[in-house]
């Protein structure tokens, strides 16, 4: 079986357990400074051996769009990639909105230096692009440029996962590892990324801008993975307000393992996942402070929280019933995670 996420994001986001040859592996292949390694024979669209990025020979760099979000993302290149960190957390008021909620929560993810996202630092149109209709159905499709994960706009069912309620008012939501991600276009972020910047970067490392084209145009001519080319033979994708919304799929080399992306980061949930709430629909959501934050939601017209917070590898969760009464649990984050 190809190598995949130690834990595999699907919806629901299924996670399952890693083979032999993970992901992790070949991380801690590279921080010993072995740049290359092996991956199996389902690579797409690239030859099956793949350099990892170490953490030796990467370098700042500029990234149109991720300037003003520079304060939690940050951005660095080799030769081959440029590497995305961050800790996935939004600054928008995540969760509210969702009407078919899994009962999962944002945390901060550790998408940082062998564990954060790749893009190429030249991207090669595909000779066999693959369409997400049909596959990428686990993992990342792209990174918006706040450092939030952008997956596939329909779940593993095959269904929209806006249409069907899943997200909140910005088009995200947290998966089974508490990862909070996009599904369909983050447009918020067209006015801070700044006029003529792309929202987003395909994990083929083309660009996604927003509603126009960089020079304020209309949007023409966009071909079924949401792109096209500009009069200098760029290609580039497009958001839009209806499906894919993003960029349905990958119209540039990648290579693709298990249905996902590779390389990508790998997630470690800290509490075991949980049944989706039928009936339930997130009201709000805020920031207590870094570590500690209060989700709520209706059920049966009454109020619910779920507070929680960490402190280092150790996680508090408190769900407060409508009466008061609380319930706590606690967790360890897994030593080396």
């Amino acid at each position: 079986m190809c190598n995949s996420h130690l834990y595999a994001h699907t919806h629901p986001h299924t996670h399952e357990p890693a083979p032999l040859l993970t992901r992790r592996n070949l991380l801690r292949l590279s921080a010993l400074g072995l740049a290359t390694a092996a991956l199996s024979a389902c690579a797409r669209g690239r030859a099956a051996v793949q350099t990892v990025p170490t953490v030796e020979n990467l370098q700042p760099a500029d990234l149109a769009g991720f300037a003003a979000f520079r304060q939690k993302v940050t951005v660095l290149r080799d030769e081959r990639y440029f590497l995305i960190e961050s800790d996935g957390m939004a600054a928008h008021e995540m969760m509210a909105g969702i009407r078919s909620w899994q009962q999962q929560v944002p945390l901060p993810q550790p998408y940082h230096g062998a564990n954060a996202w790749r893009i190429p630092t030249v991207p090669k149109l595909a000779a066999a692009p693959i369409s997400a209709r049909t596959a990428l159905f686990r993992g990342a499709i792209a990174i918006a440029v706040d450092g939030v994960p952008i997956f596939n706009a329909l779940n593993n069912r095959g269904d929209d996962t806006l249409l069907v309620g899943e997200l909140d008012d910005f088009g995200g939501h947290a998966g089974r590892a508490d990862d909070y991600h996009y599904h369909t276009a983050p447009l918020h972020l067209q006015a801070q990324a700044g006029t003529g910047n792309p929202i987003a970067y395909a994990l083929d490392g083309f660009p996604l801008y927003g509603l126009l084209e960089p020079d304020g145009s209309l949007v023409f001519g966009l071909d079924e993975f949401n792109g096209h080319a500009d009069a200098a033979g760029r290609y580039h994708y497009h958001a839009t307000r209806t499906y894919p919304y993003i960029n349905g799929g990958l119209r540039g080399e990648v290579t693709v393992s298990d249905d996902q992306v590779e390389p990508q980061p790998h997630t470690t949930p800290v509490r075991p996942w949980l049944q989706p709430l039928r009936g339930a629909t997130v009201t709000g959501f805020t920031r207590v402070g870094e570590s500690s934050f209060i989700l709520e939601y209706a059920l049966d017209g009454r109020t619910h929280q779920v507070r929680y917070r960490f402190a280092g590898a150790h996680y508090t969760f408190e769900f407060v019933g409508p009466d008061g009464a609380v319930r706590t649990e606690t967790y360890e984050r897994p030593r080396g995670e």
